[in-house]
């Protein structure tokens, strides 16, 4: 099948061809100038704060070497490789690895070489370099995920597959820009019937001519899904091919919704298998966040009480009824518990659900209306600044709840569950999670859904934590909630 040059794609970012390895390559040199500055001033200000201005002279070159010290940690643990750059958590997983292993570092090797280390100085200085790194990082990704949005540093990406691999990897590329990847062009399995092109994305021939598509377009990046002729040995002439072209070669493995971190390569017999993990379940990982959950949720719990308290006379006085609604929900494992939340409705709510079933504009599965009217004019404010869930902090000091889960399900819900859908009892139901900081009540049950399992597969501590992040963001805009 010969290569067709066809037409710039539909919908291409302008700037398309500005270089987007320049724009990594720009990311990685702040990222090392912000870590050098966060370590740098992290060792400073803690020599300032514990001796008073009055440093010893062997202190005066921490401010020097700190910074060399975690730069050099960082770099061996890969945390500065363009394929971790600006997308994913496996950054900032990295970054948190790192801070543990310097300040491992410092309390061995000041045992061993029995130095009087200042206590107060590492465990201010080691902390403050993490969080100063991570906050650099966050603004460099913004930064590269706005550019990104407006077609500057995207790779140029030819997908090479069948049509319903490549027009879904399309599908995903042009909607996913801050990953960074624009389809260019697509190579098509043989078929009966080539379009010219696909979702404006010109067809530009079969597997034999994806090195003369990747020269006419200038492509960085040639993406492989779906392909069942192509592996094995003509795979690897692929990749050598492509490799004195300086283009990367990317393979889908054709297994949806897993995260990096499960994911491993296990060579055999001259073969690299695919090893995939299972999910972080059972275990260590789970007694760490269940402990995280309830200490964390008592502390806000205790710092919020005032809130709490004037919120629930708020709800009393109000409207009549209890300041709190409980419900049966469906914890971990099918176990049943009850949830708090502020009451935002009118008492006989469930009443007069009934007559409003016409108006449902929820998913299929969960009754929502933008303009209920069974809501209390503070009950509208309550929702939609998510203040009503706060009474939650109590399920997640009980252990009934975390902080971070799937949506907490009704038991008809559970009822009409299929397979998949069990799996979401697998873990802790949250106050927040993907499905919060991903459209809220906006989602439909199916996407709802997806995200659940998603995070069920793929749960880390660095997730939790950036799912935390999102949701205080999500929660001041107020999208999505109703």
């Amino acid at each position: 099948m010969a290569v067709v040059s066809g037409t710039p794609p539909k919908g291409l970012p302008r700037h398309a061809d500005v270089d987007a390895r320049a724009a990594l390559n720009r990311y990685r040199r702040n990222a090392i100038l912000a870590d050098a500055l966060s370590a740098g001033a992290a060792a400073l200000l803690a020599i300032m704060l514990r001796f008073d201005r009055e440093a010893p002279g062997f202190w005066a070159w921490i401010p020097i070497v700190l910074p060399v010290i975690w730069i050099g940690i960082a770099g061996l643990d890969r945390v500065y490789e363009r394929r971790f750059l600006g997308a994913g958590t496996e950054e900032f997983q990295r970054v948190l690895r790192s801070g543990v292993v310097l300040f491992a570092m410092i309390a061995v090797t000041s045992y061993l070489s029995r130095t009087n280390v200042s206590r107060s100085v590492v465990v201010f200085a080691v902390p403050v370099t993490v969080v100063g790194a991570l906050a650099a990082r966050k603004i460099l990704r913004v930064r590269l995920h706005h550019a990104r949005a407006a077609g500057i540093g995207l790779e140029r990406t030819i997908v090479l597959g069948d049509a319903e691999g490549a027009r879904e990897l399309v599908h995903l590329l042009r909607h996913n820009t801050h990953r960074g990847m624009v389809p260019v062009g697509i190579c098509l399995a043989s078929s009966p019937v080539t379009p010219s092109d696909m979702d404006g994305v010109p067809v530009m021939g079969g597997p034999d001519d994806v090195i003369e598509a990747v020269e006419a377009t200038e492509a960085h990046v040639v993406a492989v899904v779906s392909h069942p002729d192509l592996w094995g040995h003509p795979l690897r002439e692929l990749a050598w091919a492509l490799e004195d072209l300086d283009v990367e070669l990317i393979v889908s493995p054709g297994i949806v919704e897993v995260a990096g971190p499960r994911l491993s390569i296990r060579p055999l017999a001259g073969l690299s298998l695919l090893h995939l993990e299972q999910p972080t379940a059972t275990g260590g990982d789970l007694l760490v966040k269940a402990v995280f959950d309830r200490m964390l949720g008592t502390v806000i719990l205790l710092a919020l009480s005032p809130l709490l308290i004037g919120l629930a006379i708020a709800v009393r006085v109000t409207s009549p009824g209890p300041a709190l609604f409980r419900q049966t929900r469906v914890g971990v494992g099918g176990r049943e518990f009850s949830i708090y939340k502020f009451r935002s409705m009118v008492t006989d709510a469930e009443h007069r659900l009934i007559d409003l079933t016409t108006h449902d504009e929820g998913n299929g599965v969960l009754f929502k209306m933008r303009t209920d009217p069974r809501v209390t004019p503070l009950g509208a404010f309550l929702r939609r600044y998510s203040l009503d869930e706060l009474p939650q902090l109590i399920n997640v000091a009980k252990g009934d709840m975390s902080l971070v889960g799937p949506r907490p399900p009704l038991p008809r819900e559970v009822a009409g569950y299929s397979g998949d859908a069990v799996r979401r009892l697998r873990v802790r139901p949250g106050m927040t999670g993907l499905w919060q900081v991903s459209g809220r009540s906006d989602l439909s049950w199916e996407q709802s859904l997806l995200l659940d399992l998603r995070y069920v597969d793929n749960w880390s501590m660095t997730l939790d934590l950036s799912i935390l992040w999102r949701t205080v963001r999500a929660v001041v805009k107020g999208d999505g909630a109703y």
